[in-house]
């Protein structure tokens, strides 16, 4: 599996060390930097958050993972694109619901609240858990890809 990373200036620094990690320690996954390239104060996390979006949406069965100071801004933009389905979390469990109940494929995680050992565990669980593919979270899920623009 692929795993796509972003991050803004807030986030670069973690996903900086992230990367590494996981490309050291992760021998199943394939990681890929969608940005932040450089530190730059003065970066927008929409286009960060927007390469790692069409990157998930065009590899099938990847999944990305974003950084910003909050995790909001990251998934405001990433969930602008119909298919993504991006949530922060700042606990294990909260990523596990997400992912067995919602099928997330992007992680958005809060780098100024979270601590980098936090990051790898909230990664690890993303990574691990499975979506649950009962009839009522597929129903619920089919019902978040038929959103209409108004």
């Amino acid at each position: 599996m692929k795993i796509y990373f972003g991050a803004d200036h807030r986030g670069f620094e973690a996903k900086e060390k992230l990367l590494s990690y996981f490309t050291d320690n992760a021998n199943d996954y394939v990681v890929v930097d969608k940005g932040s390239f450089d530190f730059d104060p003065e970066d927008d996390y929409n286009d960060s958050a927007s390469a790692v979006a069409e990157a998930v949406l065009e590899d099938e069965g990847s999944r990305g993972v974003l950084i910003c100071g909050s995790g909001v801004g990251m998934a405001i933009q990433a969930n602008r694109y119909q298919g993504v389905r991006a949530a922060v979390c700042h606990s294990c469990k909260e990523v596990e619901l997400a992912r067995s109940h919602n099928n997330i494929n992007i992680l958005c995680l809060a780098a100024d609240f979270t601590s980098k050992y936090k990051m790898k565990r909230l990664i690890r669980s993303f990574l691990e858990t499975d979506f649950i593919r009962s009839e009522k979270y597929v129903r619920r899920n089919l019902k978040l890809d038929q959103w209409k623009e108004k």
